[in-house]
């Protein structure tokens, strides 16, 4: 059993936050509607979980006044650092407070405010019927694997070992998703990875870069290689026949090695 630790915050400090921060949302006139996002709208939250706020702005409100605002408010709250995540209308401002909490506050337009997921509670004012869902691209996390591919391979030949990791874990992650994808199970940040059935995920250890020798690296680049070609498969015959020769002349570049040991 692995033992427990616990966070620097506590439950009680992650509720008494966020129950600050809805009543200041409901005291700005400027925000016409809040909606919980994230673990707690889904009755998911845990002990490491996150605050998830989302906020709809008046058409006449001033977004960057309001963001400026709600800044200065989350330092006063002990926040030491924030980075703005961009996702099509909305600015999510991401804040780390010194007691190790992330508090997530999403800016929306009021014309756009509404679920995007299922992970939306509303809290107050209205929101709008919600639109298609984004899903990850099929097409699109296959052609990120294989460039991720591409420069795994010329990361390996040019003794790049850092560079190389990055470039197989990176593909080794879209083809992760890709797994996810067949098995609808989500495919952002592996939140669906551990769902998926055990063959698949013991499949995917060989994956794993345990080490940054030459003959580590093509070992993992190699069974990467073979795993995007089983899930293209398992999706798109025809694409998985498209691309073939070329995955297979890369998987062969890692096996070389094995063959014939490092240079």
């Amino acid at each position: 059993m692995r033992p427990s630790r616990s966070p620097m915050f506590t439950t009680g400090d992650r509720e008494s936050l966020r129950e600050a921060l809805i009543d200041a949302a409901h005291g700005d006139n400027r925000i016409v509607a809040a909606a919980l996002t994230g673990s707690r709208a889904l009755g998911q939250e845990d002990e490491w979980s996150d605050i998830d706020l989302a906020f709809a702005l008046r058409r006449d409100a001033d977004r960057s006044d309001v963001i400026d605002d709600w800044t200065a408010r989350m330092y006063q709250h002990g926040a030491v650092h924030h980075v703005d995540v961009i996702r099509g209308p909305a600015i999510y401002r991401v804040f780390l407070l010194a007691n190790t909490l992330q508090v997530d506050l999403a800016f929306w337009p009021q014309s756009e405010f509404g679920a995007i997921a299922p992970s939306f509670r509303l809290l107050f004012g209205s929101a709008n019927n919600p639109p298609s869902a984004p899903s990850s691209s099929f097409e699109e996390l296959v052609g990120l694997a294989w460039l991720y591919a591409l420069h795994a391979r010329s990361s390996i030949a040019r003794g790049r070992g850092w560079q190389a990791e990055y470039m197989i874990s990176g593909m080794r992650d879209y083809v992760l998703a890709l797994a996810c994808l067949r098995h609808g199970l989500p495919t952002v940040y592996a939140r669906g990875a551990d769902r998926l059935p055990a063959a698949i995920l013991n499949a995917f250890h060989a994956t794993l870069v345990r080490s940054l020798d030459e003959r580590e690296l093509r070992r993992a680049f190699a069974a990467a290689c073979e795993r995007l070609l089983t899930e293209v498969n398992a999706i798109d015959i025809k694409l998985g026949n498209s691309l073939a020769p070329p995955m297979n002349e890369l998987r062969n570049y890692g096996l070389a090695t094995e063959r014939t040991g490092s240079r």
